[in-house]
């Protein structure tokens, strides 16, 4: 397997000396939970809220990874709680959103991130894969979003949840699970924003293309090589593209804006695609 390296995304570094377009208060005063914070798309939408001022809460299933995340974000001079948690687990989520009123008083917004998928043929998934998947994507979202809705209709107060999900309108090859969840995600949140609109809660999602992220490190080297030309604009993103657009929708420019997917993917869903797995012997492109 190959190592994550710079020229596959951005590192710490490179996170600490980005500077997004936004106003560095923008999110001061804010409170955000932000799942699966500890690496990847994660990191940098966590390090990017926290430059703009947010509290944060991140969660996630390794804790040493999310002890270590947590002091990164802490260089930006705000709070960070880490809660190292499963969202498969609706009792944990619970005691997440309960945690995070009972400390912070307030919640403005919940970044679902963490999520999880393998690649291979769809008619080789086992079981137990296939469960594993839906049960985060999809499962561990939902409880997310409704554990933070009630919340927020309870004390009368507005919410605002963005899902990561995946370029799903064309499929995506040996994905079968992952655009299953993600699909599934993508429509809930289209009926939820009607369901929730009376209580002032705004839900989206952001849809990444190719990110360049330590997810690469699940490759075989052959296979990454075909993400830069998965977009008409034959590149990866970087994690602060995901991220900026997460701010675009919790900050003023996004406050009528809900039910709505944001591609942030290079074209890739007008284009083409990939074979993750590596192209089957019958594919001639």
């Amino acid at each position: 397997m190959i190592q994550y390296t710079k020229q596959f995304g951005l590192d710490d570094d490179d996170l600490r000396a980005f500077e997004p377009v936004y106003r560095p208060d923008l999110l001061k005063g804010q409170v955000a939970i932000v799942s699966g914070a500890g690496t990847g798309i994660g990191r940098g939408i966590a390090a990017v809220f926290a430059k703009l001022g947010a509290t944060l809460v991140i969660c996630g299933r390794n804790e040493e990874r999310l002890t270590e995340a947590a002091e990164f974000f802490r260089e930006f001079g705000n709070r960070v709680d880490a809660v190292p948690m499963s969202i498969r687990e609706p009792e944990a989520v619970e005691q997440l959103m309960d945690h995070t009123f009972e400390t912070h008083g307030r919640l403005d917004h919940v970044i679902n991130n963490a999520g999880g998928q393998f690649a291979m043929d769809a008619i080789d998934i086992s079981y137990n894969g296939w469960k594993a998947v839906i049960d985060t994507n999809l499962n561990g979202t939902w409880y997310m979003m409704q554990n933070a809705a009630q919340r927020w209709r309870d004390r009368g107060e507005p919410g605002n949840i963005i899902t990561i999900t995946a370029v799903t309108e064309s499929g995506i090859r040996q994905m079968a699970h992952t655009v299953a969840s993600r699909a599934g995600v993508n429509h809930l949140t289209k009926t939820l924003a009607v369901e929730w609109a009376p209580h002032q809660i705004r839900i989206n999602t952001v849809a990444p293309g190719v990110i360049a992220s330590s997810g690469f490190n699940n490759y075989p080297p052959e296979h990454v090589e075909q993400f830069e030309k998965a977009s008409p604009m034959r590149r990866c993103g970087e994690v602060t593209d995901v991220a900026q657009a997460c701010v675009y929708l919790c900050a003023e420019s996004g406050n009528y804006v809900t039910g709505q997917t944001l591609v942030v993917a290079g074209g890739m869903e007008i284009y083409g695609g990939i074979w993750p797995a590596g192209k089957p012997a019958w594919y001639d492109d």
